[in-house]
Protein backbone atom coordinates (compact mmCIF):
# COMPACT_ATOMS: atom_id res chain seq x y z
CA UNK A 1 0.00 0.00 0.00
CA UNK A 2 1.08 3.40 -0.64
CA UNK A 3 1.93 5.93 2.43
CA UNK A 4 -0.51 7.71 3.72
CA UNK A 5 0.76 10.55 5.04
CA UNK A 6 -0.86 13.02 7.56
CA UNK A 7 -2.97 15.76 6.40
CA UNK A 8 -0.23 18.21 8.26
CA UNK A 9 2.39 16.45 5.44
CA UNK A 10 0.70 16.23 2.78
CA UNK A 11 2.82 18.37 0.20
CA UNK A 12 1.05 20.93 -1.71
CA UNK A 13 0.18 20.76 -4.94
CA UNK A 14 0.51 24.25 -6.21
CA UNK A 15 1.23 26.61 -3.27
CA UNK A 16 0.94 30.46 -3.54
CA UNK A 17 4.62 31.96 -2.24
CA UNK A 18 4.76 35.53 -1.32
CA UNK A 19 7.75 37.39 -1.96
CA UNK A 20 9.88 40.73 -1.31
CA UNK A 21 12.92 41.44 -2.60
CA UNK A 22 14.47 44.66 -2.22
CA UNK A 23 17.32 46.54 -4.57
CA UNK A 24 19.31 44.24 -7.51
CA UNK A 25 21.17 41.85 -5.41
CA UNK A 26 17.55 40.70 -4.01
CA UNK A 27 15.94 40.54 -7.15
CA UNK A 28 18.83 38.68 -8.31
CA UNK A 29 19.16 35.91 -5.16
CA UNK A 30 15.05 36.00 -5.10
CA UNK A 31 15.88 35.06 -8.97
CA UNK A 32 18.03 32.06 -8.21
CA UNK A 33 15.49 30.91 -5.26
CA UNK A 34 12.22 30.64 -7.41
CA UNK A 35 13.84 28.63 -9.65
CA UNK A 36 13.77 25.87 -7.49
CA UNK A 37 10.45 26.44 -6.73
CA UNK A 38 9.61 26.64 -9.96
CA UNK A 39 11.02 23.29 -10.59
CA UNK A 40 9.52 21.75 -6.89
CA UNK A 41 6.03 23.24 -7.81
CA UNK A 42 5.68 23.90 -11.68
CA UNK A 43 2.20 25.47 -11.55
CA UNK A 44 3.05 27.48 -8.36
CA UNK A 45 1.78 31.44 -7.33
CA UNK A 46 4.70 33.99 -7.10
CA UNK A 47 3.81 37.64 -6.14
CA UNK A 48 4.49 40.82 -4.04
CA UNK A 49 7.68 42.45 -4.82
CA UNK A 50 10.65 42.10 -7.02
CA UNK A 51 12.48 42.54 -10.19
CA UNK A 52 13.57 41.31 -13.62
CA UNK A 53 15.12 38.59 -12.28
CA UNK A 54 12.22 37.47 -10.98
CA UNK A 55 9.72 37.95 -13.22
CA UNK A 56 11.90 35.58 -15.79
CA UNK A 57 10.14 32.93 -13.34
CA UNK A 58 6.78 34.21 -13.05
CA UNK A 59 6.50 36.22 -10.80
CA UNK A 60 3.83 38.58 -10.43
CA UNK A 61 5.46 41.99 -8.82
CA UNK A 62 2.61 44.04 -7.44
CA UNK A 63 5.38 46.73 -7.00
CA UNK A 64 9.08 47.04 -8.57
CA UNK A 65 12.21 45.92 -6.15
CA UNK A 66 13.66 49.54 -6.73
CA UNK A 67 11.34 50.79 -4.80
CA UNK A 68 12.95 49.87 -1.34
CA UNK A 69 16.04 50.41 -2.38
CA UNK A 70 17.52 52.87 0.05
CA UNK A 71 20.26 52.89 3.12
CA UNK A 72 21.69 54.43 5.54
CA UNK A 73 19.84 56.54 8.39
CA UNK A 74 18.96 60.07 8.87
CA UNK A 75 17.83 62.13 5.73
CA UNK A 76 18.45 59.35 3.38
CA UNK A 77 15.69 57.06 5.46
CA UNK A 78 13.57 59.64 6.34
CA UNK A 79 12.51 61.20 2.84
CA UNK A 80 11.70 57.91 1.68
CA UNK A 81 10.25 56.58 5.07
CA UNK A 82 6.26 57.58 4.16
CA UNK A 83 6.74 56.10 0.79
CA UNK A 84 8.30 52.57 1.86
CA UNK A 85 6.24 51.99 5.03
CA UNK A 86 3.12 53.03 2.92
CA UNK A 87 4.33 50.22 0.57
CA UNK A 88 4.53 47.76 3.28
CA UNK A 89 1.09 48.09 4.87
CA UNK A 90 -0.54 47.95 1.69
CA UNK A 91 1.42 44.85 0.89
CA UNK A 92 0.08 43.15 4.40
CA UNK A 93 -3.37 44.16 3.13
CA UNK A 94 -3.54 42.46 0.23
CA UNK A 95 -1.60 39.24 1.68
CA UNK A 96 -3.90 39.05 4.42
CA UNK A 97 -6.75 39.30 1.80
CA UNK A 98 -5.34 36.87 -0.03
CA UNK A 99 -3.64 34.42 2.15
CA UNK A 100 -0.39 32.89 1.01
CA UNK A 101 0.97 29.76 1.93
CA UNK A 102 4.21 31.07 2.85
CA UNK A 103 6.28 34.55 2.92
CA UNK A 104 9.37 34.76 2.08
CA UNK A 105 11.66 37.58 2.59
CA UNK A 106 14.69 38.07 0.88
CA UNK A 107 17.14 40.36 2.12
CA UNK A 108 15.97 43.89 2.94
CA UNK A 109 15.78 43.63 6.75
CA UNK A 110 14.90 46.70 8.06
CA UNK A 111 11.59 46.44 5.50
CA UNK A 112 10.80 42.45 5.82
CA UNK A 113 11.11 41.47 9.42
CA UNK A 114 8.13 43.91 10.53
CA UNK A 115 6.18 42.55 8.07
CA UNK A 116 7.06 38.51 8.69
CA UNK A 117 6.42 39.52 12.07
CA UNK A 118 2.58 40.71 11.18
CA UNK A 119 2.37 38.12 9.19
CA UNK A 120 3.07 35.28 11.71
CA UNK A 121 1.05 36.77 14.09
CA UNK A 122 -1.88 35.75 11.49
CA UNK A 123 -0.55 32.55 10.87
CA UNK A 124 1.02 32.95 7.63
CA UNK A 125 4.21 31.01 7.55
CA UNK A 126 7.76 33.32 7.15
CA UNK A 127 10.96 32.34 5.77
CA UNK A 128 13.74 35.20 5.85
CA UNK A 129 16.55 34.39 2.86
CA UNK A 130 19.70 36.23 3.68
CA UNK A 131 20.65 36.06 7.65
CA UNK A 132 20.48 39.65 8.65
CA UNK A 133 24.52 39.78 9.73
CA UNK A 134 23.92 40.15 13.37
CA UNK A 135 27.40 39.13 13.16
CA UNK A 136 29.09 42.02 11.76
CA UNK A 137 26.48 44.51 13.65
CA UNK A 138 23.26 45.48 15.20
CA UNK A 139 23.41 42.13 17.11
CA UNK A 140 19.74 43.31 18.75
CA UNK A 141 18.13 41.69 15.53
CA UNK A 142 18.23 38.76 16.56
CA UNK A 143 15.18 39.10 18.89
CA UNK A 144 13.25 40.27 15.87
CA UNK A 145 14.55 37.78 13.83
CA UNK A 146 12.80 35.10 16.47
CA UNK A 147 9.89 37.06 16.86
CA UNK A 148 9.43 37.29 13.07
CA UNK A 149 10.39 33.92 11.29
CA UNK A 150 9.88 30.05 11.11
CA UNK A 151 12.96 29.67 9.44
CA UNK A 152 16.04 31.45 7.95
CA UNK A 153 17.81 30.23 4.87
CA UNK A 154 21.88 31.42 5.42
CA UNK A 155 24.28 32.13 3.13
CA UNK A 156 27.32 31.21 5.19
CA UNK A 157 28.33 27.85 6.75
CA UNK A 158 28.70 29.57 10.86
CA UNK A 159 25.09 31.35 10.43
CA UNK A 160 23.08 28.21 11.56
CA UNK A 161 24.79 27.60 14.74
CA UNK A 162 25.25 31.24 15.59
CA UNK A 163 21.01 31.48 15.34
CA UNK A 164 20.48 27.96 17.02
CA UNK A 165 21.99 29.54 20.37
CA UNK A 166 19.16 31.93 20.59
CA UNK A 167 16.42 29.39 19.41
CA UNK A 168 16.12 30.11 15.90
CA UNK A 169 15.78 27.63 13.00
CA UNK A 170 17.76 27.79 10.55
CA UNK A 171 19.32 26.02 7.13
CA UNK A 172 23.28 26.88 5.14
CA UNK A 173 22.01 26.79 2.19
CA UNK A 174 25.04 27.77 0.16
CA UNK A 175 25.83 31.25 -1.33
CA UNK A 176 23.20 30.97 -4.86
CA UNK A 177 26.24 33.27 -6.36
CA UNK A 178 28.89 30.67 -5.92
CA UNK A 179 27.23 28.33 -8.32
CA UNK A 180 26.42 31.38 -10.81
CA UNK A 181 29.92 32.14 -10.88
CA UNK A 182 32.35 29.22 -12.58
CA UNK A 183 35.22 28.44 -10.06
CA UNK A 184 37.55 29.54 -13.29
CA UNK A 185 36.65 32.25 -14.69
CA UNK A 186 36.70 32.63 -18.73
CA UNK A 187 38.44 35.82 -18.23
CA UNK A 188 38.88 35.86 -22.58
CA UNK A 189 35.26 35.59 -23.50
CA UNK A 190 34.52 38.20 -20.92
CA UNK A 191 37.50 40.11 -22.34
CA UNK A 192 35.99 39.75 -25.68
CA UNK A 193 32.16 40.31 -25.12
CA UNK A 194 33.45 44.08 -23.72
CA UNK A 195 35.67 44.95 -26.63
CA UNK A 196 39.13 44.46 -24.95
CA UNK A 197 42.37 43.03 -25.56
CA UNK A 198 44.35 40.15 -23.72
CA UNK A 199 47.23 41.86 -22.74
CA UNK A 200 44.85 45.16 -21.41
CA UNK A 201 45.55 46.11 -18.22
CA UNK A 202 42.06 46.86 -16.86
CA UNK A 203 40.78 48.55 -13.78
CA UNK A 204 37.07 47.85 -13.04
CA UNK A 205 35.23 50.55 -11.20
CA UNK A 206 32.08 49.77 -9.13
CA UNK A 207 30.65 52.39 -6.96
CA UNK A 208 27.11 50.54 -5.82
CA UNK A 209 24.14 50.13 -7.25
CA UNK A 210 22.11 52.60 -4.86
CA UNK A 211 21.27 56.14 -5.32
CA UNK A 212 23.25 57.10 -2.34
CA UNK A 213 26.38 55.38 -3.00
CA UNK A 214 26.23 56.66 -6.22
CA UNK A 215 26.25 60.48 -4.87
CA UNK A 216 28.72 59.53 -1.99
CA UNK A 217 31.05 56.94 -3.79
CA UNK A 218 30.98 57.79 -7.70
CA UNK A 219 33.09 60.89 -7.84
CA UNK A 220 35.78 59.76 -5.51
CA UNK A 221 35.84 56.52 -7.50
CA UNK A 222 36.40 59.07 -10.69
CA UNK A 223 39.08 61.50 -9.19
CA UNK A 224 40.80 57.78 -7.96
CA UNK A 225 40.96 56.53 -11.55
CA UNK A 226 42.20 59.70 -12.60
CA UNK A 227 44.99 59.45 -10.78
CA UNK A 228 45.70 55.89 -11.77
CA UNK A 229 45.62 56.64 -15.22
CA UNK A 230 48.37 59.33 -14.71
CA UNK A 231 50.51 56.83 -13.07
CA UNK A 232 49.59 53.59 -15.97
CA UNK A 233 48.49 55.92 -19.20
CA UNK A 234 47.44 52.90 -21.00
CA UNK A 235 45.17 51.61 -18.05
CA UNK A 236 41.56 50.31 -19.77
CA UNK A 237 39.43 51.73 -16.90
CA UNK A 238 35.25 50.08 -16.97
CA UNK A 239 32.60 50.69 -15.18
CA UNK A 240 29.20 48.38 -14.77
CA UNK A 241 26.09 50.89 -14.30
CA UNK A 242 22.94 49.85 -12.75
CA UNK A 243 20.92 50.90 -15.71
CA UNK A 244 18.69 53.69 -13.99
CA UNK A 245 21.46 55.05 -12.87
CA UNK A 246 23.74 55.52 -15.47
CA UNK A 247 22.83 59.35 -16.12
CA UNK A 248 23.97 60.25 -12.64
CA UNK A 249 27.34 58.00 -12.90
CA UNK A 250 28.08 59.87 -16.11
CA UNK A 251 27.46 63.18 -14.26
CA UNK A 252 29.84 62.38 -11.51
CA UNK A 253 32.25 60.32 -14.57
CA UNK A 254 31.58 63.97 -16.06
CA UNK A 255 32.72 66.11 -13.23
CA UNK A 256 35.79 64.85 -12.23
CA UNK A 257 36.89 65.00 -15.95
CA UNK A 258 37.01 61.43 -16.84
CA UNK A 259 33.84 60.79 -18.57
CA UNK A 260 35.89 60.47 -21.95
CA UNK A 261 38.29 58.22 -20.23
CA UNK A 262 35.83 55.39 -19.11
CA UNK A 263 33.92 52.59 -20.87
CA UNK A 264 30.18 52.54 -18.92
CA UNK A 265 28.41 49.52 -19.77
CA UNK A 266 24.57 48.67 -18.73
CA UNK A 267 24.78 46.06 -15.99
CA UNK A 268 27.15 43.30 -17.25
CA UNK A 269 29.16 43.37 -13.60
CA UNK A 270 30.04 39.53 -13.78
CA UNK A 271 31.44 40.22 -17.17
CA UNK A 272 33.35 43.19 -15.93
CA UNK A 273 34.85 41.51 -12.69
CA UNK A 274 36.29 38.25 -14.95
CA UNK A 275 38.01 40.52 -17.50
CA UNK A 276 39.36 42.95 -15.02
CA UNK A 277 43.01 43.03 -13.63
CA UNK A 278 42.18 45.00 -10.23
CA UNK A 279 38.59 46.55 -9.29
CA UNK A 280 37.52 49.74 -7.08
CA UNK A 281 34.35 48.48 -5.40
CA UNK A 282 31.65 49.87 -2.83
CA UNK A 283 31.97 47.41 0.22
CA UNK A 284 28.59 45.19 -0.05
CA UNK A 285 27.46 41.93 -2.02
CA UNK A 286 29.50 42.80 -5.28
CA UNK A 287 32.89 41.96 -3.08
CA UNK A 288 32.12 38.68 -2.72
CA UNK A 289 31.32 38.62 -6.34
CA UNK A 290 34.89 39.84 -6.75
CA UNK A 291 36.63 37.34 -4.53
CA UNK A 292 34.52 34.59 -6.44
CA UNK A 293 36.01 35.88 -9.65
CA UNK A 294 39.40 35.76 -7.94
CA UNK A 295 39.65 39.75 -8.42
CA UNK A 296 42.09 41.99 -6.22
CA UNK A 297 40.32 44.31 -4.78
CA UNK A 298 40.19 47.60 -2.74
CA UNK A 299 37.05 47.82 -0.96
CA UNK A 300 35.41 51.37 -0.32
CA UNK A 301 32.49 53.30 1.83
CA UNK A 302 31.39 56.33 1.99
CA UNK A 303 27.74 57.25 3.56
CA UNK A 304 26.26 60.50 5.17
CA UNK A 305 28.02 61.94 8.31
CA UNK A 306 25.12 60.60 10.62
CA UNK A 307 24.59 57.77 9.26
CA UNK A 308 28.68 56.77 9.91
CA UNK A 309 28.15 57.92 13.31
CA UNK A 310 25.30 55.29 14.40
CA UNK A 311 26.85 52.74 11.97
CA UNK A 312 30.29 52.36 13.43
CA UNK A 313 28.85 52.47 16.80
CA UNK A 314 26.77 48.87 15.83
CA UNK A 315 29.78 47.91 14.16
CA UNK A 316 31.10 44.14 16.04
CA UNK A 317 33.97 42.98 13.65
CA UNK A 318 37.13 44.84 12.23
CA UNK A 319 35.76 44.70 8.97
CA UNK A 320 33.18 45.24 6.41
CA UNK A 321 34.22 43.95 3.24
CA UNK A 322 32.82 40.33 3.07
CA UNK A 323 35.82 38.83 1.96
CA UNK A 324 37.65 39.98 4.90
CA UNK A 325 34.53 39.07 7.30
CA UNK A 326 35.14 35.89 5.45
CA UNK A 327 38.65 35.27 5.78
CA UNK A 328 38.94 37.27 9.54
CA UNK A 329 41.41 38.97 8.35
CA UNK A 330 42.44 41.97 6.25
CA UNK A 331 42.96 39.99 2.60
CA UNK A 332 42.05 43.36 1.07
CA UNK A 333 42.26 46.52 1.75
CA UNK A 334 39.19 48.48 2.85
CA UNK A 335 39.05 52.53 3.19
CA UNK A 336 35.90 53.74 4.55
CA UNK A 337 34.95 57.23 4.98
CA UNK A 338 37.77 59.78 5.76
CA UNK A 339 39.78 57.56 4.97
CA UNK A 340 38.67 56.76 1.35
CA UNK A 341 40.59 59.82 -0.42
CA UNK A 342 41.12 59.37 -3.77
CA UNK A 343 44.23 59.63 -3.22
CA UNK A 344 43.90 56.71 -1.52
CA UNK A 345 41.99 54.60 -3.11
CA UNK A 346 44.41 55.21 -6.12
CA UNK A 347 47.41 54.36 -4.11
CA UNK A 348 45.97 51.01 -3.14
CA UNK A 349 44.52 50.49 -6.66
CA UNK A 350 48.42 50.81 -7.94
CA UNK A 351 49.59 48.76 -5.15
CA UNK A 352 48.22 45.63 -6.59
CA UNK A 353 48.92 46.51 -9.92
CA UNK A 354 52.64 46.43 -8.79
CA UNK A 355 51.83 43.15 -6.91
CA UNK A 356 50.20 41.75 -10.18
CA UNK A 357 54.01 42.35 -11.97
CA UNK A 358 56.02 41.73 -8.91
CA UNK A 359 54.64 39.72 -6.39
CA UNK A 360 53.44 35.83 -8.13
CA UNK A 361 53.54 34.30 -4.70
CA UNK A 362 51.27 37.09 -3.00
CA UNK A 363 48.91 36.47 -5.88
CA UNK A 364 48.75 33.02 -5.88
CA UNK A 365 47.96 33.18 -2.40
CA UNK A 366 45.43 35.73 -2.66
CA UNK A 367 43.65 33.31 -5.16
CA UNK A 368 44.16 29.87 -3.21
CA UNK A 369 42.45 32.05 -0.43
CA UNK A 370 39.50 32.84 -2.73
CA UNK A 371 39.02 29.68 -4.42
CA UNK A 372 38.74 27.89 -1.07
CA UNK A 373 36.27 30.79 0.06
CA UNK A 374 34.40 29.81 -3.00
CA UNK A 375 34.67 26.46 -2.30
CA UNK A 376 32.77 26.36 1.01
CA UNK A 377 29.92 28.59 -0.32
CA UNK A 378 28.98 25.80 -3.36
CA UNK A 379 25.84 24.37 -2.29
CA UNK A 380 22.91 23.02 -4.58
CA UNK A 381 20.80 26.04 -3.06
CA UNK A 382 17.63 26.37 -5.06
CA UNK A 383 17.39 22.52 -3.77
CA UNK A 384 18.25 22.88 0.09
CA UNK A 385 16.15 25.94 0.09
CA UNK A 386 13.51 24.57 -1.49
CA UNK A 387 13.63 21.34 0.88
CA UNK A 388 13.67 23.99 3.97
CA UNK A 389 10.91 25.62 3.02
CA UNK A 390 8.89 22.71 2.11
CA UNK A 391 9.06 21.51 5.81
CA UNK A 392 8.27 24.50 6.70
CA UNK A 393 5.08 24.70 5.20
CA UNK A 394 4.76 21.07 6.23
CA UNK A 395 4.97 21.61 9.94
Amino acid sequence: MPQVLPVACVPLANPFVAMVAGEASGDLLAGLLLGGLRARWPELTCAGIGGPQMARHGFDAWWQHHKLAVHGYGWEVLRRYREIVGIRNQLQVRLMAHRPDVFIGVDAPDFNLKLERNLREQGIKTVHFVCPSIWAWRAERVEKIRASVDHVLCVFPFEPELLARHGISATFVGHPLANVIPLEPDRTSARNALGLQPGDRVLALLPGSRVSEIRHLAFCFFKAAALVKQAQPAIKLIVPAVPALREAIEAAAAKAGMLDHVQIVNGQSHSVLAACDVTLIASGTATLEAALYKRPMVIAYRMGWLSWQIMRRKQLQPWVGLPNILSQSFIVPELLQQRATPQALADAVLQWLADLDHKPVKMAILYEKFLAMHHSLRRDTSTLATDAIEKTLAR
